[in-house]
């Protein structure tokens, strides 16, 4: 859609999906491929190594950046990704939120250590229960970021969090897609099989010295690292891969959901698309 929506506007794609800035994660975060990237412009996928140093204000300078420059050539640039962190940055910015307590983070590390991540997600529920219900609850990076903020500041992390957006110097017009439940469930289905026919196993086996990195703390990577350590079955694997990315989903269902800004359309044409914003895009 992202693809079509650029060809008809004469523009290019800044991707906006977190795991794909990783150029060593091709088949588990669905890479375009070559002929998509040959068919518009892209910006920000497969520009850094699983090794490099990054994180969501880095992405926020660097689209900005990018963005002014982009604009100099064209009057409307496609955002397209379902990073929710990262889209935000690029809308509102980066909230302004307490420095890390290095000895609080060291003992939530111990809490979970102690007694595993449930403990972190319990002590969430307590202290932030709308944060809760969208926070990856098996990322331990982001629990114990959130568990920081609250517990330093005595706010909850989502007060934190919601406040008024930095002015931006463009308009910003918000597109969302949606399906019917069974048919997104099949669409996960059939992805996950041929990510697997295209050789996930044989990519996740040539990441395993690097498996401690967060860039592969992912739905897809995770599960399949499980199954090379002998843990659990390829059909148990791919029936988790299913499982865990349809439940990701929901969560970011969830968190679009939250915005009014956003547009929805469920199996619409580009064309009908294009309609809806072309007014916008016509009158600045």
């Amino acid at each position: 859609m992202a693809i079509e929506l650029a060809s008809m506007l004469g523009t290019e794609i800044l991707s906006a999906d977190s795991r794909q800035f990783f150029r060593e994660l091709i088949i588990g975060a669905a890479m375009p491929s070559a002929e998509e990237l040959s068919a518009v412009p892209h910006h920000f996928i497969g520009h850094l190594s699983i090794q490099d140093p990054y994180n969501v204000s880095a992405f926020e300078q660097e689209a900005l950046s990018r963005i002014e420059k982009l604009h100099e050539r064209h009057n409307t640039l496609l955002l397209v990704g379902g990073s929710g962190l990262y889209i935000d940055a690029v809308c509102n910015g980066i909230d302004v939120l307490p420095d890390p307590d290095p000895n609080l983070r060291l003992s939530l590390k111990a809490l979970m250590a102690a007694e595993g991540i449930t403990a972190l997600q319990e002590k969430l529920l307590m202290l932030d229960p709308e944060y809760y219900k969208v926070v990856d609850l098996k990322n331990p990076t982001r629990l114990i970021r959130a568990l920081e903020v609250c517990i330093t500041s005595g706010q909850t992390y989502t007060s934190l969090r919601i406040r008024k957006q930095n002015p931006r110097p463009f308009r910003i017009i918000k597109i969302g897609l949606d399906l019917p439940k069974a048919e997104l469930m099949e669409r996960i289905r059939q992805r996950t099989l041929a990510m697997l026919e295209c050789g996930l196993e044989e990519e996740c086996r040539s990441l395993l010295p690097y498996r401690q990195l967060n860039a592969l703390n992912t739905v897809g990577y995770k599960e399949m690292f499980s199954y090379l350590d002998g843990a659990i079955t390829l059909e148990e694997a791919t029936e988790k891969i299913i499982v865990n990315t349809w439940r990701y989903a929901k969560r970011q269902l969830t968190w679009f959901r939250r915005d009014p800004e956003i547009k929805w359309f469920s199996k619409s044409p580009a064309s009908e698309i294009m309609n809806e914003i072309q007014p916008f895009i016509n009158h600045p």
